[in-house]
Parts: structure tokens; sequence; C-alpha cells
């Protein structure tokens, strides 16, 4: 058994936008095989505001992995420790939080790849490598660090000070920003101005990753909204996450079966 490739570098390189949503509460590993059949590109599950645990993750790596579905995983913090376990259980993703300097962008890409590039640490036959035991070890390793996919977040005033350091970091495949730590770093959180700054930022990130050869995810709750950062040239869209979805769909339901009662004259 060969060493399965991760799908979503293929289809970025081929220029095909990535739609895909993030998973906040569902535990059970079947949603992806729900989230593929109504066509998503990949599903990204949080790990720093939600509960899943490893072991979790781990199911549904290898659940992923089978299906050629991406899974990509937000750990509590982007370092050593934590990329080093998810890429062995055969996470292909990692959405890396609070990058506010370069050399945490270094430190995080040295962690996701293997020598000659990065100082990754050796696992072994795992779920991460398929337990391959045909290649020979330089071939799995120049593989390995081939389908990982790093993404950055950046979500404070420091971190776009230093954008263009953080996007020279080699290793790094794409940026994103998160919007409430971002709004709330920027002293506009719940503010008038917050779409407007935010969207200057986005516009920011989109500018600088188009000159240093990187790509842009962006997280968006509608399709107009979708479209407009796809118009704009980003390529890996986050649509919504599972809560929201289930929450404004039946929202949605008990409106029409519950409708507000008509005060009397």
């Amino acid at each position: 058994m060969s060493i399965k490739t991760n799908p979503l570098h293929a289809a970025i390189a081929a220029g095909k936008v990535q739609v895909g949503t993030w998973i906040n509460l569902t535990r059970n590993p079947a949603i992806l095989t729900l989230l593929k059949s109504a066509g998503l590109d990949y599903a990204r599950v949080d790990m720093e505001h939600s509960s899943p645990s490893i072991e979790t993750v781990a199911d549904m790596a290898v659940l992923a992995r089978a299906l050629d579905f991406p899974l990509v995983v937000r750990p509590p913090e982007g370092n050593r420790e934590w990329i080093t376990r998810l890429l062995d259980v055969g996470v292909w993703g990692l959405h890396v939080p609070q990058v506010d300097t370069a050399e945490i962008a270094y430190q995080v890409a040295q962690a996701a790849r293997y020598a000659p590039v990065g100082a990754r640490g050796m696992a072994g036959l795992s779920p991460g490598t398929d337990f391959d035991g045909d290649m020979t070890p330089a071939e799995r390793l120049r593989h390995l660090n081939q389908q990982v996919h790093v993404t950055v977040m950046l979500e404070t005033a420091d971190a776009f000070s230093q954008l263009d350091d953080i996007l020279s970091v080699e290793g790094i495949d794409a940026v994103t920003l998160g919007p409430t730590d971002l709004a709330q770093d920027l002293g506009v959180f719940g503010t008038s101005r917050q779409a407007e700054v935010l969207d200057e930022h986005r516009q920011r990130l989109i500018t600088a990753a188009r000159a240093r050869g990187k790509h842009v995810a962006m997280l968006v709750d509608s399709v107009p909204e979708a479209q407009r950062w796809i118009d704009a040239g980003v390529q890996l869209i986050a649509y919504s996450s599972d809560v929201a979805i289930l929450r404004a769909g039946y929202a949605n339901a008990i409106r029409q079966l519950h409708p507000p009662a008509v005060a009397s004259a």
C-alpha cells in the first residue's frame, strides 16, 4: 500500500477553488462522509476553541485519508508537540493560530516538515504514513513533505506589521486572519468600523500573498461573501461551520412552525 496524497495540493495547483467548513461540535467521524457527499472539498476541525480530543481527530484523520477528503486541523497552539502529533495521526493540513511573528512562522514550518527542509521528528510507520513499508526512507520523507499544507493565522496588529516577513517563510503555504481576535486587538470589535477594518486587512493579505506566491484562506458566512472573495483571488474558502449551519437551519424551521403571536388590539 502506497502513501496517500493530499488532494488539496493538486486542486490548488490546478487553480480550483476549495470550499470547506469548520467542524466545531460534531465528533462522529461519519460527519466527513456527510460533508463529502454534500460536495464540500475539505473539512477543518477546531481544537483551539472546541472539544475534540486527539483520539477523535485521529479517528477522523484515518477516515479522511480513506475518503481522499482533506482534513485540516487548528491545534490549540502551533508548537512542535501539537504539530507532530497531528501529522503523525494522519492529518494533512494545519491551520495554525496566533502566528504573530516570522520566527513563530519559521518554527511552525520547521516542525511540519522533515529534513532537509525542516526538523520534524521521526515517527516511523504510522497512520500518517499509511503504514507504508515499501518506499525508501528518502522517498518517504520527500513524499510526506509534499503532502503537508500549512496555513497560518494572523490575529493581531503585530502580525500584520510583519506580514511580508511571515509570508517569506519557506514551508508556509497559505495565510488567513482570525476576524474576531484581530478586531479585538485593533479595538474595533463590535463597532460600526469592524467590517470595514477587517476587509482592509483581508485585502492586504490577498495583495501580499499574491506577491509572495502564497494562497489565502477566508472564513465566510454566506454565498455572496464567498463569491466576493473568490473573485478577489481567494482559493481556500471555509463556509460557515456545523454549529452555525445547524442553528440557522433549525431556527428557520421553528420561525415557520412557531410564528410569533400577533398582539391583540
